[in-house]
């Protein structure tokens, strides 16, 4: 993408000396300038060569300037167009303004404020022209919705075309919010399987219920099982099974996904026939498992089984060429969900984002789309609201603030650590979970804060 200095900007005016006056203006600010004495020069080197901007007289010779800002924006809508006007055709210019034209200056003018609004149509077309091509880019990603051009995002997707045909099983390594279960679903999309992609969060399933959940039960198994129950991986027959966080599994819990994943078959809670279950295997950590496993706190022999290939998916702050690429897919998602107009941004947006070390990653860029296209977008997180100032708020809302602020300063002081949080709540993990989801809250946006 050329740089707003590299877009020629077309000049039009009839009077020689202005012409050459404004176009020496223009030249000396470094900016290519390409000079007409009148609208029907100009539509003409327009059928060579696009400009980045166009700066023209509303009095001209011919067409006036009025008929061309029409004309140009007949073959592109957002080229941006400055009109130059006398002192009487001010409330003229408003006008077109209201119809289209990007800004107009009146004579006499200085040369510093000709440069300015020229500089400004220039960013605001460079940034048209590339959110143009991000568009373009989405859906060119080798028919896969893993978004990144950058070399680690390329390999991702070779890697999950080639694999994804194959019955391996995946390890899929990457730090919280980096996209694993996205490319998990790739994966499930890419294979062909017929089959449910089932996911499953090995850090939300409580211990007491880890074996019905993930092995079904018969009727009568335990207190409260009035009917057979298909598990989790019994429900991913012909289609993909997805561990994630599988590394918080606890290790007696281990011992019998082992067993299932080896001989592809289990037992309900409370049966004795074994149940066959083709499924695929697709399991996402974000410790290192070798390391844990060595250190055993993750059984070697469920290690080995998981890692028969792996897919390493790198944090955002080590790919930030592709955080235009993600916003412009991030923003227009929200946009559709939340019924609103696709919003631009600017230079200094775009310089903010990348400048920031996404400690959340792909999560976190989401949802910082998000609350860009609602309008809501500030640097740091918004400070909690102060005792009294909800008070005349329902008693409802006044205590989802309360537990919204208790669970916050819990998640800081863990530092997004949703199991040592629970802890401190003295709650189960599922619960805060739970809660997390109800409220809108992420626990990695807390993860830096914790230190």
């Amino acid at each position: 993408m050329a740089e707003p200095s590299a877009l020629p900007v077309f000049l039009v005016e009839d009077d020689a000396a202005v012409r050459m006056g404004s176009a020496q203006a223009l030249s000396i600010a470094g900016l290519q300038v390409q000079p007409y004495a009148d609208a029907e020069s100009a539509l003409a080197a327009l059928a060579r060569e696009r400009p980045g901007a166009v700066v023209s007289d509303v009095r001209l010779p011919g067409r006036d300037g009025l008929a061309l800002l029409h004309e140009l924006q007949q073959q592109d809508r957002e080229l941006p167009v400055i009109l130059v006007t006398g002192h009487g055709d001010v409330a003229m210019a408003v006008q077109a303004m209201r119809d289209g034209a990007h800004d107009f200056i009146e004579k006499p003018f200085a040369s510093e404020q000709l440069v300015r609004v020229v500089r400004q149509a220039l960013d605001k077309r460079r940034l048209l022209l590339e959110n143009r091509r991000l568009k373009e880019a989405l859906p060119a990603q080798d028919g896969l919705p893993v978004i990144g051009q950058t070399a680690a995002m390329q390999e991702v997707r070779r890697l999950v075309a080639a694999l994804a045909p194959t019955d391996v099983d995946i390890l899929i390594n990457g730090d919280t919010g980096c996209g694993k279960e996205v490319v998990a679903r790739a994966i499930h999309t890419a294979s062909g399987r017929r089959g449910p992609f089932v996911a499953v969060n090995c850090a939300a399933l409580p211990e007491t219920v880890f074996e019905s959940e993930m092995f079904g039960h018969e009727a009568g198994a335990f207190t409260g099982a009035t009917k057979r129950r298909i598990g989790k991986i019994e429900y991913a027959h012909g289609g993909t099974l997805f561990l994630d966080e599988v590394e918080s599994m606890p290790l007696n819990l281990q011992v019998k996904l082992l067993r299932a994943l080896q001989e592809r078959s289990i037992e309900r809670l409370g049966g004795n026939a074994p149940v066959a279950v083709d499924c695929r295997v697709v399991a996402a950590s974000k410790a290192d498992l070798k390391a844990l496993s060595d250190a055993g706190g993750f059984r070697a022999d469920l290690y080995y089984r998981l890692n028969v290939v792996t897919i390493d998916l790198p944090p955002l702050r080590e790919r930030r060429e592709d955080i235009p690429l993600l916003m412009a897919h991030f923003l227009r998602e929200a946009a559709t969900r939340f019924g609103r107009e696709l919003p631009a941004w600017s230079a200094a947006d775009l310089a903010r984002w990348q400048a920031h070390d996404w400690p959340g990653n792909v999560r976190e860029l989401k949802h910082a789309a998000e609350r860009f296209c609602l309008g809501l977008d500030r640097p740091g997180p918004a400070a909690p609201p102060a005792a009294g100032d909800d008070r005349a708020l329902p008693l409802a809302r006044r205590l989802e603030q309360a537990e919204r602020r208790f669970i916050s300063e819990a998640l800081q002081e863990c530092g997004g650590n949703v199991a040592t949080a629970a802890e401190r709540l003295q709650l189960p993990k599922k619960t805060l979970y739970d809660k997390l989801a109800r409220l809108g809250m992420h626990a990695e946006e807390f993860r830096h804060a914790g230190g």
